[in-house]
C-alpha cells in the first residue's frame, strides 16, 4: 500500500509517518518499480501500535524502547516496569497541574477583590516571580 493509504489507516499525517521513519521508529519501507513507498500489514500494525502508545503519554525513545521490546522475546514485567514509570511520570504531572491551578484560582480570587485598572495581582504575582 501506498503512503496516504498508510496514513487514512493509521488516522495521522504523512508527514508524520515521514519523521517516524527518520527516527527509525519505522522501517524505511520497499520501494515499488515506480519508487513509491510500498507498505505492508505489519507496517500498519506498528503505526497503530505507535500512535497508541502516544496517546498514553510515551515518548518517541520510549516508544523505540517498547518496540524493541516487543520485536524480542521479552517478559511482561519488562514492560510492565515501564508503564509504572510512565503512570508514576503522569502523577507527578498532574500534582504539578493542580499546584498550578491552585495558584491560578487564588490569584484569580485576589483580582477579583482588590484588582483594579492600576493594580493587578495576576500582573503583578507573574512580575515578581523568580
Amino acid at each position: 500500500m501506498k503512503i496516504g493509504e498508510l496514513a487514512k489507516q493509521a488516522k495521522v499525517n504523512i508527514d508524520t509517518i515521514r519523521y517516524y521513519e527518520r527516527r527509525q521508529l519505522l522501517p524505511l519501507p520497499d520501494r515499488t518499480m515506480s519508487g513509491y513507498r510500498d507498505y505492508s500489514e505489519g507496517d500498519v500494525k506498528r503505526l497503530l501500535f505507535i500512535v497508541h502508545a502516544k496517546e498514553l503519554g510515551f515518548t518517541l525513545e520510549e516508544i523505540k524502547e517498547l518496540l524493541s521490546l516487543r520485536a524480542g522475546r521479552t517478559e511482561c514485567s519488562q514492560v510492565r516496569q515501564i508503564a509504572r514509570r510512565k503512570a508514576d511520570e503522569i502523577t507527578s504531572r498532574i500534582e504539578d497541574l493542580s499546584r498550578i491551578q491552585h495558584i491560578l484560582l487564588e490569584l484569580a480570587e485576589q483580582c477579583e477583590q482588590e484588582g483594579d485598572d492600576d493594580y493587578c495581582p495576576i500582573l503583578k504575582s507573574l512580575e515578581d516571580s523568580p
